[in-house]
């Protein structure tokens, strides 16, 4: 499996990202009230532009590849549609100026998660606020407005994915369900042809929702490419990929897989056929299979873990931060404090072998870190993953609306990835301290 290109960004960590068309610029939220836009030059990321319009932490952004625009939402509950003006001239330090529009989004709380529709005309807004908001373009006032969906959403939506039919939206939320509504807007959206979701699909019209078997939010979801299955992961460790048979009909299939790993909280299907989800466990997994043959875990995308399994590779180096300051500050405590944050785990001097560990354990750091994180902690203790913290964000990369070859990742190691995925059905290597996933 070739290795991820990985590109450091952050030394903080990256709350999400976007790619234009053409993926020669990528716009990426460090965990401020501003957005960062980098130009690809001669093989390397410089800055842009800095979007800082908004007032509090950037949650969300999205790019828009025909139009060229970028939509973000932020904690102080408002929406912005960024476009570029060629004509501007820019600021010291910038090479683009790019214009924001203010969008109505009529909220009380913090905006969670944003998403461009397949047509780009109109854009989904989830909320703390137990609220999304459908946002539609209005020439006459030249402003961007919202439509509410209401219920039954019962708390926090964490996000959103557009059906290919650019009416369809599917929601996770923090009420531990997945659903599916109708974001029908007369005037902009021309009538969807009948599918397994319904025919008639008025606007806020519930066309599925699933619950995480044992009661996790649902942190992120991903339509099939052919829009006739949901997958959700939850903070339960679980994966569920839902097959709906039609309105008023119990589906026709639900997969669930239950991880001994850390939860998952991004999810991209790459294919029919095969799905990437990544979160707290650093790597992103490959899995593979049908509504009539259920669905298993298929490997590791990161080739660094898969190595790292077999005791081959190195972890990869973590970006140098300012020196501490002298005094008690300098001591092996807060040093192993230090690294925990900035890795993920514990120094390995604080996790010697148990002598009363069992023969799996014996003699290794990794035995005594446990089966949950066995995958991606080598016997050294240390992370052997291209990110050294969890993912926070899959977005599709490379590849056509069928067949993703390629998945972007960020992650609150401040680290941007490529990830190459392999089409369905090709040989499998299962990373090492996770062949014990199983179906519930």
């Amino acid at each position: 499996m070739s290795a991820p290109t990985v590109h450091h960004l952050s030394l903080g960590p990256l709350t999400a990202h976007a790619f234009n068309a053409d993926r020669t610029r990528v716009a990426v939220c460090p965990n401020s009230h501003e957005v960062l836009i980098y130009a690809l030059a001669g093989g390397a990321w410089t800055l842009a532009a800095t979007l800082a319009e908004h007032d509090k932490l950037v949650t969300s952004v999205d790019w828009a590849p025909h139009t060229d625009r970028l939509v973000t939402c932020s904690q102080d509950r408002n929406a912005y549609v960024w476009t570029r003006d060629a004509d501007a001239v820019p600021r010291a330090g910038a090479s683009e100026v790019w214009k924001p529009t203010l969008v109505l989004l009529r909220l009380n709380r913090a905006a969670t998660c944003v998403r461009w529709s397949p047509n780009e005309d109109k854009f989904a807004v989830a909320s703390g606020a137990r609220i999304i908001s459908v946002c539609s373009f209005e020439a006459e006032n030249d402003w961007w407005v919202a439509k509410h969906i209401r219920r039954p959403l019962r708390s926090t939506i964490l996000s959103l994915d557009w059906h290919a039919n650019n009416v369809l939206l599917a929601a996770g939320c923090a009420d531990m369900t997945a659903r599916v509504f109708s974001a029908f807007i007369k005037g902009i959206d021309a009538k969807p042809a009948p599918s397994v979701w319904g025919e008639r699909l008025p606007f806020g019209t519930v066309c599925g929702e699933w619950k995480t078997p044992a009661g996790g939010w649902v942190h992120g979801v991903s339509f099939s490419p052919d829009g006739d299955a949901l997958a959700f992961v939850g903070h339960d460790s679980s994966l569920t990929i839902a097959y709906p048979s039609g309105p008023d009909a119990p589906p026709h299939a639900v997969h669930v897989l239950r991880s001994p790993t850390l939860p998952y909280v991004s999810v991209q299907f790459a294919s029919n056929g095969s799905l990437v989800a990544a979160g707290h466990d650093c790597q992103p997994m490959l899995f593979t299979g049908s509504a009539e043959g259920g669905w298993k875990l298929d490997r590791s995308l990161d080739a660094a873990a898969l190595a790292g399994g077999a005791g081959g590779a190195a972890a990869p180096p973590v970006p140098t931060r300012a020196p501490g300051g002298p005094g008690r500050l300098n001591n092996e405590a807060f040093n192993r404090f230090k690294s925990a944050d900035a890795r993920g785990v514990p120094a390995a001097s604080s996790f010697a072998p148990s002598a009363s560990a069992g023969s799996g354990a014996s003699g290794s750091v990794a035995g005594g870190l446990g089966a949950v994180a066995g995958a991606s902690v080598g016997a050294d203790g240390e992370l052997h993953t291209t990110h050294q913290n969890t993912i926070t964000s899959i977005r599709p990369y490379k590849g056509d609306a069928q067949q993703l070859s390629h998945v972007s990742t960020s992650g609150v190691d401040g680290r941007l990835c490529i990830f190459a995925v392999p089409a369905a059905g090709s040989a499998a290597a299962l990373a090492s301290g996770i062949a014990s996933m199983r179906v519930a």
